[in-house]
């Protein structure tokens, strides 16, 4: 590709507050030197966030079901209905984990599963309206694929779907199933899951009704460069629109073991690929507040070289977390000690989170 100008005058740019079209990202993606890179996304912090200051917040991944007709190529987690492992949680289980979470300090419950064939509305506002008649949490719950998923069931359209859910508890939205925003890669990797479009609108009728989501972006596997800039945009795009995403969350792609023989191979999980997609990130959603680290995927050493890479926000504790353990992953958890000390030791001030970024504690 032909440069069109220095990539010190593109990250001065950014630097700057100037925005970066999606050219200028590819470029800087493409050939940027990674320290000039991250010492770019790292003044992008800076200035956002001048406050030492790293979050992070404790709470649980429950993932209600695994049982899921969409199969998606890259997932190891789904089953079908008749498999042996195949569940729906029950009520006794989920109320010992969160009164484990809350125990453990846990402000936040994420309630994410498969899109089971027979669970209709009605479980999922007796599910809300049961965890907050018996519990002072907040429910950061169900993605877009989730929500599309009933309103077709129940032929509803995504805002009565997510009147519905809010009215019986729901408080935010996690921004999970987006993968890539292009539907040519959705297409290869999960024929059946949403499309970009409607991942985007999902997010644009909950932001109308005043609910506060996430965005993500799953990356490393058939996409592009230009691809993965493209999702940058589209995300950027919304938040001019509507400014409801709290936080972006970019991770690798985790290759499940064993399992599906249709799942692509891993690209470039690579942590410097890692680094320099997180500091792009930072450098072009210049109207999105927070970026959160992968120690899931990418473990705690990266996680504390990547704030020094534009993120301000070390996620979540996830007191459980089961879809990435699925495909092989062994670190899945860590304590609240173990963030706490990580922070510390890469040179900044540890404090506890709400969901909505609320500071409740600082270390």
């Amino acid at each position: 590709m032909k440069k069109t100008r220095n990539h010190t005058i593109l990250l001065e740019k950014a630097i700057n507050g100037e925005r970066l079209s999606t050219q200028e990202g590819i470029e800087i993606l493409e050939e940027a030197d990674l320290l000039a890179l991250g010492q770019a996304a790292n003044l992008v912090r800076q200035r956002l966030h001048p406050p030492k200051t790293v979050t992070f917040t404790i709470d649980r991944n429950i993932n209600y079901t695994n049982v899921c007709w969409c199969q998606c190529h890259f997932c190891a987690f789904w089953r079908q209905t008749d498999d042996k492992d195949a569940y729906v949680i029950d009520k006794e289980e989920l109320v010992q984990k969160i009164k484990e979470t809350i125990g453990a300090g846990g402000t936040s419950l994420l309630l994410q599963g498969g899109l089971h064939p027979h669970l209709g509305l009605d479980y999922y506002l007796d599910l809300l309206k049961f965890i907050k008649e018996n519990f002072n949490i907040h429910l950061h719950s169900f993605s877009p694929p989730e929500i599309i998923h009933l309103a077709r069931k129940e032929g509803l359209s995504v805002r009565e779907v997510l009147v519905a859910l809010r009215k019986a508890g729901l408080d935010t939205l996690p921004g999970g199933g987006a993968e890539i925003l292009v539907d040519r890669v959705r297409q290869e990797i999960s024929p059946r899951k949403i499309t970009a479009g409607e991942w985007l609108e999902t997010m644009r009728q909950a932001h109308a009704l005043g609910m506060k989501t996430t965005a993500t972006m799953m990356f490393g596997h058939v996409e592009t460069f230009a691809e993965r800039v493209s999702h940058l945009v589209k995300v950027r795009e919304l938040q001019d629109e509507t400014g409801g995403f709290t936080a972006f969350i970019p991770w690798t792609y985790q290759p499940p073991t064993g399992r599906n023989d249709r799942a692509p191979a891993a690209k470039m999980g690579t942590g410097v690929d890692y680094l320099r997609t997180l500091a792009l990130a930072r450098l072009m959603l210049d109207n999105i507040p927070h970026l959160q680290v992968s120690w899931v995927t990418q473990g705690i050493k990266v996680a504390q070289v990547a704030l020094f890479f534009g993120a301000d926000d070390f996620g979540s504790t996830m007191l459980e977390e089961n879809v990435v353990r699925a495909a092989g992953v062994t670190i899945s958890r860590v304590s609240p000690a173990e963030i706490i000390h990580s922070i510390q030791k890469a040179g900044f001030k540890p404090a506890q989170r709400t969901t909505t970024y609320e500071i409740i504690k600082i270390f």
